[in-house]
């Protein structure tokens, strides 16, 4: 294996690229660029690189099921770290291009609904057409297939392009998630401001099977900060949910939670625990009475009690 390398979504230019050097570790890496999140995950999967950074999430469109789908199948891997990155486009064109030259667009699917309404305002007629990342647009347009490329405004000098227009977004504060993922192994300890992600499958379809997988973690007090629903592609009504989770797994409200779940799902993928980006243990909320791991243990030990006769 390459402890050295690192992979992302590439090619040079992308957002992936911007939030993996981020990361300290990085300026300490070879960073590679994959054609695709199947690639990049793939490649820590055969030990080409010991990590890659691959999106998630963004706060427009929600989960993105690309990366979501690649870490519920296949052999198992591991999130260790999360990036957050503010995102605002730029339209760039070839030197020389106005605004009236430009009759085809490109960029990455998950951006389009970042910039549709600027779209529609101001190139109300041009065809867009979907890349491979927003960097693989630039490209593109560097080699004459299309007129403009949505875009970082970091990846005009990467491919001799220019920014027509700046500071594009429909959303103000939009954000994307991106995690760093790599071969299983013990997740670092808690900071006090962690999240766990999981993926599971319910066992059939039936009338309150969302809410029984729900009650596991609403009962011990673990708030959920993403669910998302993946079809297993097993037939319609076939489900899998891919969760993100506040706390850790060493926790006791987590860890019974996860416990449950595997008790009545036929299969859950563990996909790690890790520190949430940009928030301080200071920051996370008050855990509602019942559910601290001293509280936790408190009952255990009046449950042992009561089994050996001493109440």
């Amino acid at each position: 294996m390459s402890a050295t390398r690192y992979t992302y979504l590439g090619p040079e230019g992308t957002f992936t690229e911007a939030a993996l050097r981020q990361l300290p570790e990085a300026a300490a890496r070879e960073l590679v660029p994959a054609v695709s999140v199947p690639a990049a995950l793939d490649a820590v999967r055969s030990g080409e690189a010991a990590a890659a950074l691959v999106p998630i999430e963004n706060s427009v469109e929600g989960g993105i099921t690309a990366t979501i789908d690649q870490l519920a199948s296949g052999e198992p891997l591991m999130i260790y770290r999360e990036v957050l990155l503010s995102i605002t486009f730029a339209l760039l064109v070839r030197p020389g291009t106005e605004l009236s030259d430009v009759k085809t667009v490109t960029a990455h699917p998950a951006a389009q609904p970042q910039v549709r309404k600027w779209l529609e305002a101001n190139l109300p007629d041009a065809v867009w057409e979907s890349a491979a990342s927003n960097a693989d647009g630039a490209r593109l347009v560097r080699e004459g297939r299309y007129d403009a490329a949505f875009a970082g405004e970091f990846a005009a000098a990467t491919y001799g392009l220019e920014p027509l227009f700046t500071e594009i977004h429909d959303a103000q504060n939009a954000q994307t998630r991106f995690v760093l993922v790599g071969r299983p192994a013990r997740p670092a300890a808690p900071t006090g401001a962690d999240k766990t992600s999981v993926v599971i499958w319910q066992r059939d379809d039936h009338p309150g099977a969302l809410l029984e997988l729900l009650q596991e973690f609403a009962v011990r007090g673990v708030n959920l900060m993403l669910l998302q629903s993946r079809p297993t592609g097993e037939g319609i009504g076939n489900y899998c949910f891919a969760v993100d989770a506040e706390g850790h797994v060493s926790e006791r409200r987590v860890g019974e939670a996860l416990m449950g779940l595997k008790r009545i799902c036929p299969e859950v993928r563990f996909l790690g625990s890790y520190p949430r980006a940009g928030v301080s243990p200071d920051e996370v909320r008050e855990l509602r009475t019942g559910t601290s791991d001293e509280e936790f243990l408190a009952a255990s030990d009046w449950l042992k009690r009561c089994e050996d006769g001493r109440i």
